[in-house]
């Protein structure tokens, strides 16, 4: 058993697609910062839900 969940989003600088492992124990509800897979631009990254109703927000860091 996985305790990872993939989940997948759009590079809010480039609209790239991206795809991060999600934990439920420890990643729910916490702001991360991460870099795009393609332009290498920060990312804000929350996750939200829990289970399969799991959700990504992102924003530019800079915002």
């Amino acid at each position: 058993m996985s305790l990872t969940t993939p989940a997948s989003f759009s590079c809010p600088y480039c609209m790239e697609p991206n795809v991060v492992e999600i934990d439920e124990i420890n990643d729910i509800g916490h702001m991360q910062v991460l870099d795009c897979q393609v332009c290498c631009q920060p990312i804000e990254m929350t996750v939200h839900g829990q289970g399969e109703e799991l959700s990504v927000e992102v924003n530019r860091e800079n915002d």
